[in-house]
C-alpha cells in the first residue's frame, strides 16, 4: 500500500536526486571534457558529434527542470532516449560498472528511475506554471 504522507517526499527526493546528477553530468562534459572534447568523443564511439549537444542541454536543461519540479513526467520521459544510449554505447563493457569502459548497471538503473519518476509524478515543492486554456469554453 502506498502512504499517501510520503509518496509526494519520496518524489520529491527522487526527483531532485536525478536532477543534480543530471546536472552534475552536464557540468562535466562542458567544464572538464568540454563541448569539443564531448563532440569528438561521441564521434569515436560512433555516434553524431550534434547528439553530444543535445545530450548536454538534456543533461543540464532537464535536470534543472527537474530539481524545480517542472514538467516533471515529460522531462523524465524526455531524458530517457539519453539514457538508452549511454547504455547502449556500454553494453560491449559488460554489466558492472567497474569493468574497464564502465558497465550498463548505472545507465540502466537511471532509465528505470526516469520511467518510476514519470510514474510517479512532481511530487511536493514542484513549482507549477499555469497551464493554457485549449479553447474557448462552452459558451452556453
Amino acid at each position: 500500500m502506498i502512504d499517501t504522507r510520503t509518496a509526494p517526499y519520496a518524489a520529491l527526493i527522487l526527483r531532485v536526486s536525478l536532477g543534480v546528477l543530471l546536472v552534475a553530468h552536464g557540468l562535466l562534459k562542458v567544464f572538464v571534457f568540454t563541448v569539443p572534447g564531448t563532440v569528438q568523443f561521441f564521434e569515436t564511439i560512433g555516434y553524431p558529434g550534434v547528439f553530444a549537444y543535445a545530450v548536454i542541454l538534456g543533461e543540464l536543461g532537464g535536470g534543472l527542470l527537474l530539481i524545480l519540479g517542472l514538467y516533471t513526467r515529460w522531462i523524465a520521459l524526455a531524458l530517457v532516449p539519453i539514457l538508452v544510449g549511454a547504455t547502449v554505447q556500454h553494453l560491449p563493457n559488460g554489466w558492472m560498472f567497474a569493468s574497464a569502459g564502465g558497465g550498463y548497471e548505472f545507465p540502466v538503473l537511471w532509465t528505470v528511475l526516469l520511467f518510476v519518476q514519470a510514474l510517479l509524478g512532481d511530487g511536493a515543492y514542484a513549482l507549477k506554471l499555469p497551464v493554457p486554456a485549449r479553447g474557448l469554453q462552452d459558451a452556453h
